[in-house]
């Protein structure tokens, strides 16, 4: 299902990963459509910006529309009328950051995770199997076990803790995918992909003692867990490479929550091969909008500056989007001063067609001679 076709002297590999909705290309980036849509967006205006694939959060579903509404549906890609790949988390890391903010909210066993709605304060109990459970009545193209993400001040007894109920869970998600793989009799081409989370905070050693029993139990991919920084906010580019060289190299390399595009770029020359994030299409909401320079180094501007209230020149000249191409940067700041949802949208467009772009440049990096 996954093929490495080239790795570059710089680390950065190029491969070809075939789900039962479509073909990826990798290195690529995964939007997120969080609760089955982007935000103040539609599909196919999203699809026009090259977008392949899209992840969901399990989490943020199971709570609203519920599941029975999703099967009712055929499942969530005609729910939401995406024909592309589709990649859901575990919704462990929403659970937990909410416990971790607020114990009252829930409760983290060994065996399960409890905590309450931020919905209807309604209580509910999510356990590995159930986490798959649901990831495949989602009917997803690729699905994470559930892990135990902790913050990223966490002591290295409570990471160790982490690390060790992660590899348990992460034993039982991989029963319980085989046992659904069964039930539904779903052929290796149609089956979903499972990735297993490599945990253990900036403790390199953590990473590789995670990273070799999750190799051992064997999964299609691994991500890299929690945030990608430490709690000074410092990227954690020396954690990240050690990691990517844990995972065998014929398995798909994730790096969760990786988004700024300079980190995309270091992040991929390091091997990783895919990327998520909500950057993209939140800086857009808010006015922020990416202008790809000459490769790797880009612009940032934000629309809601005074300086381009009479600014006439298209919002980006050179995107394949006709509404980008033939609205003015002033219509747009107009938009935002406004609060239209117009120019929420237009924004995101933006940001999403730049970061395929990116994505696209950057695969047709080759070896120096």
């Amino acid at each position: 299902m996954f093929k490495i076709t080239k790795i570059l002297k710089s680390g950065s590999r190029r491969g070809v990963l075939k789900t039962a909705h479509g073909s990826l290309s990798t290195p690529f980036f995964l939007p997120d459509a969080t609760r089955g849509f982007i935000k103040l967006t539609d599909n196919e205006a999203v699809a026009r910006t090259r977008t392949g694939a899209l992840v969901v959060n399990t989490f943020h579903l199971y709570l609203q529309p519920g599941l029975k509404i999703i099967e009712r549906a055929g499942g969530l890609h005609k729910f939401m009328d995406w024909s592309g790949p589709l990649l859901s988390d575990s919704g462990g890391f929403q659970i937990f950051s909410l416990i971790h903010k607020n114990s009252r909210l829930g409760k983290i066993t060994d065996d399960k995770v409890i905590f309450h709605s931020p919905l209807d304060g309604s209580q509910h109990e999510l356990t590995p199997e159930k986490s798959i459970q649901i990831q495949f009545t989602l009917g997803t193209d690729m699905m994470v076990c559930l892990d135990d993400c902790p913050p990223n001040d966490f002591s290295r007894p409570d990471l160790e803790k982490a690390v060790t109920r992660t590899i348990v869970w992460a034993k039982r998600c991989k029963t319980e995918y085989l046992k659904q793989l069964k039930k539904r009799k779903l052929s290796d081409a149609a089956r979903p992909l499972l990735f297993a989370v490599i945990q253990g905070g900036a403790e390199i050693d953590l990473r590789s003692r995670c990273a070799e029993e999750l190799v051992k139990i064997g999964f299609d991919g691994y991500s890299f867990g929690a945030r990608p920084v430490d709690k000074e906010g410092k990227f954690l580019g020396e954690v990240l490479q050690a990691t990517a060289d844990f995972i065998p190299a014929s398995a798909l390399r994730f790096a969760l929550g990786v988004g700024t595009p300079e980190d995309i770029y270091r992040c991929a020359n390091m091997g990783w091969d895919m990327f998520d994030c909500v950057i993209p299409t939140r800086e857009g909401r808010h006015g922020k909008l990416f202008f790809l320079k000459k490769f790797p180094k880009y612009e940032n501007v934000n629309i809601n500056n005074a300086k381009f209230a009479a600014d006439f020149r298209p919002i980006n000249k050179n995107s394949r989007l006709p509404e980008l191409r033939r609205n003015s940067r002033a219509y747009l700041h107009h938009l935002f001063r406004l609060n239209e949802p117009l120019g929420h949208k237009l924004a995101s467009l933006n940001n999403l067609e730049f970061y395929q772009n990116f994505i696209e440049d950057l695969s047709k990096i080759k070896d120096k001679k």
